[in-house]
Formats: structure tokens, sequence, C-alpha cells
């Protein structure tokens, strides 16, 4: 089977490009905007302009069975363009239903694309989870732009016979991870006081090997064809949970105070930092029952040992 791959040089994409690489009887081929050193020497790389919706894919999709697409526009915390919807739309919309009809023409059998749980909101009560075919509800340009690209692959999968399957991640973790998971860990590492002592939400996350494991079952199952998936770990932390297990495996206690979690969201909104303190306090947790029946899929990492990988890789960077 002959697979291209999208997204090749980001978080999920490199976890892809190791685990991919040594399947037998795969031939995994890497669409790269520029050329990348130290991508493993079975994979094929090919360079393309980028995901814009004019981008030329044909030889690029030649002899191509799957399409894993990762790439996308992302989430950006401090977007200073004036129209960031429309700034989402021409990349995660139009340039993913682009590389879509090129596939389809080009007789691929299975489009694969990683959303996010963000096309179903951004956060659930206390064992009140989402579910994968839930009305989708998604409250900020990225995850608009994510839900129109999956209703463009829908439509395109009716029209075309290309199978389609979405894949939406929650907080993806694990070795290398960037962003507020990063900062945690240096908070921790420092041994810096954290007023999250006492938050009580229920949160789902996702370790890159249980994602990765999930989307290679996905390239070939065929009960996964024209299915949404959610996707976690299987086990739900609070905030100071997850900082308490971390800090354990870090060799770093937290030190955590017991600020109780209405004086945070307080105290946040008056900065005006509400979505961090929805990420922080809030709860989202997500239902991969659907996951597990429909492919006889079980998360293969535990949080745990996800936990413990991720901390090894950040101490390793640490002393070099």
């Amino acid at each position: 089977m002959r697979v291209l791959l999208t997204g090749a040089t980001g978080f999920v994409g490199r976890g892809l490009l190791e685990r991919m690489s040594v399947l037998v009887n795969l031939e995994l081929v890497a669409a790269l905007r520029r050329p990348v050193s130290g991508l493993p020497e079975s994979v094929t790389c090919l360079q393309v302009p980028g995901l814009e919706p004019d981008t030329e894919w044909r030889t690029a999709l030649e002899g191509i069975d799957a399409v894993i697409h990762s790439a996308a526009r992302v989430h950006v915390m401090h977007d200073e363009s004036s129209d960031p919807l429309a700034e989402f739309r021409k990349v995660n919309v139009e340039g993913t239903l682009n590389l879509a009809r090129q596939a389809a023409e080009a007789g691929v059998r299975r489009f694969i694309f990683i959303s996010s749980i963000k096309v179903n909101g951004e956060g659930t009560p206390v064992g009140r989870p989402y579910v994968a075919d839930a009305p989708a509800a998604p409250a900020d340009p990225y995850g608009i732009s994510k839900m129109e690209a999956e209703q463009g692959l829908r439509a395109i999968a009716a029209e075309t016979g290309m199978e389609v399957v979405i894949i939406r991640p929650t907080l993806v973790y694990g070795p290398g991870v960037k962003a507020n998971f990063l900062s945690m860990m240096r908070w921790l590492y420092k041994g810096v006081p954290l007023p999250f002592g006492a938050i009580h939400n229920r949160r789902s996350l996702v370790a890159l090997d249980n994602l990765v494991d999930l989307i290679v079952t996905c390239i070939d199952h065929p009960a996964a064809a024209n299915q949404t998936f959610l996707v976690s770990d299987g086990e739900d932390l609070s905030t100071t949970e997850l900082l308490r297990r971390m800090g354990a495996v870090l060799g770093k206690p937290a030190r955590l105070l017991p600020v109780p979690s209405w004086m945070l969201e307080a105290g946040a909104a008056i900065l005006g930092k509400r979505a961090l303190s929805q990420r922080l306090c809030g709860s989202l947790q997500v239902d991969i029952s659907k996951t597990r029946e429909l492919l006889g899929w079980t998360p293969p990492s535990s949080v745990d040992v996800a936990l413990r990988k991720t901390a090894e890789n950040f101490l390793e960077h640490q002393t070099q």
C-alpha cells in the first residue's frame, strides 16, 4: 500500500513518520514544503508549494492508495490577521478540499482527515462527554474551518465514492510536545508554586502514540470507511491530577496551592484570559466507545506510560 502524508514535519506528522516508516507492506510518501533532514530513509519525500486552494497535487498522488491529511493552519493564540476565519478557511477548508478532489480524481481509495475536537465545541459538563455523531458546535474560527472541511469531505465522498475517515483528537501530548503542555512541564521542573491544587474538572487527553496507532488502524480497516471518530487515552484527568502525575514522573513533586476554581476563573476574566481559564478549570470529555466498538481498538499506551515518555524526553533536552 502506498500512503501520502501531509503535515509530516508537525508534531503528529513526525509521530506518524516514525511509526509508519517501519511498517512492512507500506510505502510512505511525505509531502513537504521544503527539504527536511533527518527523515527515515524509507520515506519518499516530495516537495509541494503548500496547502493552498490551487496547489497541484498530481505528481504526489500518483499510485497513492490512501492519504493521511494532517497539515493545517493550526489554532493561533494571538492571531493578528484582520479576518482570522478567512485565513483558516483558505488553508483548512479550500486547501483541504482541493487536495481531496484531486485525490478522488487520481483514484485514491481512502482519505483520512485529522480534524479537531473543537468541531464538537469548547467544553462539556462533567459526566456528559462529547460523542462522535453529535451535532457540531464549534466556537472559534479554527473549529469552524475544521467543521466546514469535514462537511466538504463528506460531500466529495458521496459524489466520488472515495472513502473518508475523520478523526477528532483531544489535546495531544507526548515527547517533543510544545505550547501549554511544555510550559506546564517547565513550571513543574522549576518548582514554581501553582494555584491549581483544587481543580475538580475532567479532561480527556490523547497521547501521541495512541493517536498515531488509531490513524494507522484507520488506513485499511473496513469499518472505518466514512466514519467520524473521537480519540483519547480512555482515562480523564483533572488539572490537579495531571500536574501531580506529571510532577511525579519529572521527579519534581508539584507544589500546588488549593485556590478555588471560581477564584481562578474570576481572576482570568478580569485579565481577559477566559480561554486559558477554560482549559485549566473547565471540563472537556469525549466518549470513545464508538471508536472502541466499531474498530475493536483500545489505546495501547496508558496515561502513566505516556506521561513518563513525555517527561523523559523533556528531561533529556534540559541536560543538553
